[in-house]
């Protein structure tokens, strides 16, 4: 069937809106509050680890909301998504009126509460559109798009630090305005039909295949967490290739968002469980290169970024598509599932966020300074490559124990 008579590309420009909302503040937002505002990475760690204990009530809250949306979903997607593009410009374009880090605190709440309850939506509609047979397919569509949106937003403020005085907030503005053109474009999706009676999160919860598939995507997306927290500090302090940190972003997500349908391709003929086990080897080896380099190896970093952005489409397409094809099997409406599936992957950054920014300043690190002392600069590594390797092959270890064939 055609992907535009089954409204794929929607699926696609919504995806990246969402994407764009998502990593890609994970990775600026901290940053640019310590350069621009001065609040300490420990005070930010603390509210982005706060946001999370407050997202372990909301999500599933959303995810239980989600399932009973019938009349005017559409209506109420729309207003969430408004609140998204708001939060958005209140975080980046406006110049704090309060306290700056009670400002953050305000901003990125209302951001990520709103990212949680549209993606929560987002991926139940994909369960109710496509059941089970068709989620590899949506998925290839969905994260595709979402890898696009990421990459867009990855390199955009950084492309517009030579053209504005102030990138941050021309970006906010033009994610608000592609957010209102993504939300109209999936209006018609937005069906609010439930196919079946709406599921309770302790029967979800009671399913051994879904309790190992979210202890996997757990494990597996904390080293995106914490590559994608301290990706511009190692950058900039570890390699000093200031001025790089754009074009290594797009680089790493672009290779993702060109993998995506290749990997997906590949599960077909050979099954999601060998393919992303080959993609979690991948991993394994980039983050080994990067932990040997220093300053002036950003041209390495390059191709080490190409080859971990890859296997990053693994995990985007795949895992997700079989969780999907899960839900499909035994919560048809999917938003408690995907309730616990955002909250799941929410919790990765917070942990990066909670833990890693205070050790790294207490190994002495100052953002924005010039010279690091080598105990950070060797702190940063550890934490950069070495501790994703520990946790992906932990990751390896727990998906080889799993049996995909109770999905079929």
């Amino acid at each position: 069937m055609s992907a535009w008579r089954d409204r794929l590309p929607a699926y696609a420009g919504f995806g990246a809106v969402l994407s764009a909302a998502g990593l890609p503040i994970y990775i600026y937002a901290p940053k640019y509050y310590a350069d621009t505002y001065g609040v300490s990475l420990t005070s930010l760690g603390a509210i982005l680890f706060g946001l999370r204990l407050f997202d372990v009530v909301q999500d599933p809250v959303l995810g239980w909301i989600s399932e009973r949306l019938t009349n005017g979903k559409a209506a109420i997607i729309s207003a969430v998504s408004a609140l998204l593009a708001l939060s958005m410009i209140g975080l980046f374009a406006i110049a704090p009126p309060i306290d700056p880090a009670i400002w953050f605190a305000l901003t990125i709440t209302g951001l990520f509460s709103a990212f949680s309850f549209l993606s929560i939506n987002f991926y139940a509609q994909g369960v109710v559109k496509s059941g089970a047979d068709g989620q590899v397919r949506l998925a290839a569509w969905r994260e595709t798009g979402a890898l696009l949106g990421v990459c867009i937003a990855a390199v955009t403020p950084t492309l517009l630090m030579d053209l504005h005085d102030d990138p941050f907030a021309v970006f906010a503005y033009g994610f608000a305005a592609a957010t209102l053109a993504a939300t109209l474009f999936m209006w018609p999706e937005w069906t609010g039909r439930m196919t079946s009676e709406p599921a309770q999160i302790r029967d979800i919860l009671r399913d051994q295949l879904t309790r190992k598939l979210l202890i996997l995507a757990l494990v597996n997306a904390t080293p995106l967490a914490v590559s994608s927290t301290l990706f511009l500090f190692f950058v900039e302090s570890r390699l000093q290739a200031v001025g790089w940190e754009g074009p290594l972003l797009v680089l790493f997500f672009l290779a993702a968002a060109l993998s995506a349908p290749v990997w997906s391709g590949l599960a077909g003929r050979f099954g999601e469980k060998r393919v992303l086990l080959v993609a979690m080897g991948l991993a394994l080896v980039s983050f080994g290169f990067a932990a040997t380099l220093g300053a002036g190896d950003g041209a390495l970093f390059a191709v080490i970024c190409v080859v971990s952005g890859a296997t990053i489409g693994a995990d985007l397409t795949l895992l997700p598509a079989m969780f999907a094809r899960r839900m499909a099997q035994i919560s048809p409406n999917g938003g408690q599932g995907f309730g616990l599936w955002s909250l799941v992957s929410k919790f990765t950054l917070a942990f990066a966020a909670a833990v890693l920014l205070p050790l790294l300043e207490w190994s002495g690190f100052s953002a924005g300074a010039g010279t690091q002392p080598d105990s950070a600069l060797a702190t940063l590594t550890a934490l950069y490559a070495i501790l994703p390797i520990v946790l992906k092959l932990v990751s390896m270890g727990l998906l080889a124990r799993i049996n995909l064939e109770t999905q079929r």
